[in-house]
């Protein structure tokens, strides 16, 4: 009986530097990105999540009477200055919308008592949903938002 070991092909065997195909997969092909900050690691240069939370705590304002809306502004705030430009806007966008309801917020606060300021109250909380779904819409297709700085959308 014949007792030959047999053995199955060998994966670490050396690239054979004729054929064009393995030279090709070992060259690294993908573009350079040079516009990434050093001092934030490169798994947080695009993270969404941040912008998400903020977008979230905006609308939960709407139930908490805007308290869950300051957290936001200030995550806002303290995320904006190491984003991509892209997210950025997010947060600029989201800045703005705090301003802006607030603002309309107290002139439907103080016009409520000849009535008219429910129907601002209103309006201001339909706008603010309107305006962070728009947000998130963009946001989780990994756009920036087009016009951050425009009082409706």
């Amino acid at each position: 009986m014949d007792k030959r070991r047999v053995t199955g092909p060998s994966f670490a065997s050396s690239v054979d530097k004729d054929d064009p195909w393995a030279n090709a997969v070992l060259q690294d092909t993908s573009p350079a990105v040079t516009d990434l900050d050093p001092a934030v690691p490169p798994a947080l240069q695009d993270d969404k999540t941040l912008p998400v939370v903020v977008y979230a705590l905006t609308l939960g304002g709407l139930i908490t009477g805007g308290v869950t809306s300051v957290i936001a502004v200030i995550l806002a705030y303290v995320s904006r200055k190491g984003a991509p430009d892209w997210l950025q806007s997010h947060y600029v966008f989201a800045i703005r919308t705090f301003w802006l309801s607030l603002l309309f917020a107290l002139a439907g606060g103080l016009l409520s008592v000849i009535g008219i300021g429910f129907v601002i109250l209103a309006a201001v909380g339909v706008w603010l949903a309107v305006r962070c779904i728009i947000g998130l819409s963009y946001l989780l297709k990994g756009q920036a938002y087009p016009t951050p700085q425009n009082w409706m959308l």
